[in-house]
C-alpha cells in the first residue's frame, strides 16, 4: 500500500520512502490469521463430530434411514420452507439484489454441524440430528443448484454463482468419518464414549463461540450495513427454527424429533454459504452482501440458546403437552 503526504515520516516497515511517499509491505494479518484458525477450527470440528457420533445408536441411526419420516420432513424444510421462506422475505424488505442473492444462498445451503452440538445440548434426538445433517449435505450437491435456479433468477443470472461442490464433499466427509468413529466406539465402549461425549460437549461450545468471535474480527469491516439487512438477519433464522418445529409436530414427530428438526431447519451452514460468494462475486458485491452470513450465523446461535434455556427453565410434567417445553 502507498502513504502520500507533504511532509512524511515513514513506518520502520516501510519498503521504499522518498520523503513524500512511502510503500508498505501488504498486511497478512487477516489471512494468516484465517489460515491458522481454519486449521484448529477443522481439528476441533472433527473431534466435537467424534463425541456427538459417540451418542448415536446403530439400531436407531438405521432405523432412521430405513424409515424416514423424520429425515424426510427435515427435507421439506430444508430445501422447501428456507429458500422460499428467503425469497419472500427478500421481496417483503425490498433488499439490493446481490443482498437478496445471498439471503436467498443461505436458504438454499444445508444444515450445519453446530445443529449437532446444540441439538444434543436440548436432548434432541441425536441419530436423527446427525442422518439429517448427512443427508441435506449429500442432497445439496443436487438440490443447491436448483433452488438457486428457481429463486435468484429475479435478480441474477443463477449460472454465475458458482457451487463449491469440493467445499460439499469435504464437509460430508468431515462429518461422515468422525461420526462414523464415534459410533464405533459407543458401540465397543459405550462408558468410554460417555466420557468421550463430556469433554466434546464442552469443546463444541468452546468452538461456537470461537467461530463468531473470528468472525467479526476476521471481517469488521463489513459491519456498515443497512438496519433492515440486520432485521432480516434476525427473522430468517427464527422464522427457519417455528417452521421446522410446527411441521415436524403436525408430521406426529415426537417431541424430541420436533426439536431437532426445528435446529436442523433453523440452523444453516454459513461457511458453506461463505464460500459460494467469495467464488461467485465480486470484491465490489462482496462489500454489500458479506456481511449477512455473520448476522445470520449470530442470531442463529442466539435463538439456539434461548431454546436451551427453555428447556432448562420450563419444569411442566412430562406427561403435559406445552409447546414451548423442552424439558420433557
Amino acid at each position: 500500500s502507498r502513504i502520500l503526504h507533504s511532509e512524511l515520516t515513514c513506518p520502520e516497515n516501510a519498503v521504499i520512502c522518498n520523503g513524500t511517499s512511502c510503500v508498505l509491505p501488504p498486511d497478512n494479518f487477516n489471512r494468516i490469521l484465517n489460515t491458522v484458525l481454519s486449521t484448529v477450527i477443522t481439528i476441533m470440528l472433527a473431534l466435537v463430530m467424534f463425541s456427538m457420533g459417540c451418542t448415536v445408536e446403530v439400531k436407531k441411526f438405521w432405523g432412521h434411514i430405513k424409515r424416514p419420516w423424520g429425515i424426510a420432513v427435515g427435507f421439506l424444510c430444508q430445501f422447501g420452507i428456507m429458500p422460499l421462506t428467503a425469497f419472500v422475505l427478500s421481496l417483503a424488505f425490498d433488499i439490493h439484489p446481490v443482498q437478496a442473492v445471498v439471503v436467498i444462498i443461505m436458504g438454499c445451503c444445508p444444515g450445519g454441524t453446530g445443529s449437532n452440538i446444540l441439538a444434543y445440548w436440548v436432548d434432541g434426538d441425536m441419530d436423527l440430528s446427525i442422518s439429517m445433517t448427512t443427508c441435506s449435505t449429500l442432497l445439496a450437491l443436487g438440490m443447491m443448484p436448483l433452488c438457486l435456479f428457481l429463486y435468484t433468477k429475479r435478480w441474477v443470472d443463477s449460472s454465475s454463482i458458482i457451487i463449491p461442490y469440493d467445499s460439499i464433499g469435504i464437509a460430508l466427509v468431515s462429518l461422515v468419518v468422525p461420526v462414523g468413529f464415534g459410533i464405533f466406539v459407543n458401540y465397543k465402549w459405550p462408558r468410554v464414549a460417555k466420557k468421550i461425549l463430556k469433554i466434546g460437549s464442552i469443546t463444541g461450545g468452546i468452538l461456537i463461540v470461537l467461530i463468531a468471535v473470528i468472525g467479526g474480527v476476521l471481517y469488521k469491516g463489513s459491519w456498515d450495513i443497512a438496519p433492515k439487512l440486520w432485521i432480516l438477519g434476525t427473522v430468517f433464522p427464527a422464522a427457519g427454527f417455528v417452521f421446522g418445529f410446527f411441521l415436524a409436530y403436525l408430521s406426529n414427530q415426537t417431541w424430541s424429533r420436533c426439536r431437532t428438526v426445528s435446529l436442523e431447519t433453523g440452523m444453516q451452514n454459513t461457511q458453506l454459504c461463505t464460500t459460494i460468494i467469495q467464488l461467485s462475486f465480486t470484491p465490489e458485491q462482496l462489500s454489500l452482501m458479506f456481511t449477512f452470513p455473520l448476522i445470520y450465523s449470530i442470531f442463529q446461535i442466539l435463538f439456539a440458546v434461548l431454546l436451551l434455556i427453555g428447556g432448562v427453565i420450563t419444569t411442566s410434567p412430562c406427561n403435559e403437552l406445552y409447546i414451548v417445553s423442552f424439558s420433557c
